[in-house]
Order: C-alpha cells, then structure tokens, then sequence
C-alpha cells in the first residue's frame, strides 16, 4: 500500500521523502533513555568508572553518550536517579564550553566530575535542579554524571579510568 506525501508543507514533505527514500536511520532506542525514540539518539556502551588512586568503582556501568541527542538529553525529564546510575558525556577533546552542563528539566542534585583528556579530574559539582548553566573550572573532555555522594570521593587532580565492565566486550 503507497502513503502519499503530505501536501502544503515543503518541511513535512521533505521528511516524508528522506524516511521513505530510507536515506535516514529509522528511529532507535537510546540506552540512557530506553522509551524514547530519536533520530539523534544512536545505541551506545557502558563504561566503569574507576578512581584510579583507590581502585574503588564509582560507577559499576555509566552510560557512555558521545552522540549528539544522548548528551544533550542526558538525565532530562527523568524523575528518580537510581544508585547505579551515571552517565559519560564525551566531548572530540578538552574544553570548557563544550563541556558545560545546564540543569534545566533535571529534578534531582546530580553529582558532577570533569576529566580532561589525561584522565585527571579538574572539577566537581553538585549541580542543582533548574539551574541554568554549570562551567568547569577547566578543559575536560568527559563530564561523569551521578549521584551526588559521588564527588565525595574524588578531588581535583585525582585520575579516572573507563573501563569496559566485566562481562562485555571492547568494541572492535
């Protein structure tokens, strides 16, 4: 059975094409937010966050978002954070701007930490709801997000590993 195009609306009409000319993913099911569909939103891994001085793991599997729609989404509209949960928004390379964080539809404190390229924590927050805007003190290019007690148990100038979690395999 043909669907005809949609008529009178050049932007709906280009969309009907692109997705029935099949030149565009199909929608997909993020793992940080799993009833969500987006074209943005690609299937990503897990990482285990390690504090290296301590050998501890923060977080036994954070969700590594390094795609447009998964960063910007991060723990928006969510309710509850979980005691595992975390996220690692990852950035190409060390920056400031990049890596800010902004608060807006998150209803929960969340703990932050940001990594530079090195590994080496160079700031932590606790970052309230509804706020605006959070800036590292300097260049990262992982923000690590979680529960608040996480930055706790780092300090500036400590060293994180993301580690593959036991029982997955490194991607190829």
């Amino acid at each position: 059975m043909a669907v005809n195009p949609p008529s009178g609306n050049r932007c709906a009409t280009l969309i009907f094409d692109l997705i029935s000319h099949e030149t565009i993913p199909r929608f997909t099911r993020s793992p940080c937010h799993p009833f969500t569909p987006s074209l943005y939103f690609q299937p990503m891994g897990t990482r285990q966050i390690v504090h290296v001085e301590s050998g501890d793991v923060l977080i036994p599997q954070a969700k590594w978002c390094d795609g447009f729609g998964s960063k910007l989404r991060g723990f928006t509209f969510r309710r509850t954070l979980g005691p595992q949960d975390g996220l690692v928004l990852v950035e190409a390379r060390d920056n400031r701007v990049n890596t800010a964080i902004h608060m807006l539809f998150v209803f929960f404190d969340l703990g932050v930490i940001w990594v530079n390229d090195a590994g080496e924590v160079v700031g932590t927050v606790v970052a309230q709801p509804w706020r605006l805007s959070y800036l590292p003190p300097a260049p990262a290019r992982y923000v690590i997000e979680g529960q608040p007690e996480l930055v706790n148990r780092v300090k500036v100038g400590d060293h994180i590993q993301f580690a593959h979690p036991p029982g997955t395999k490194a991607p190829s």
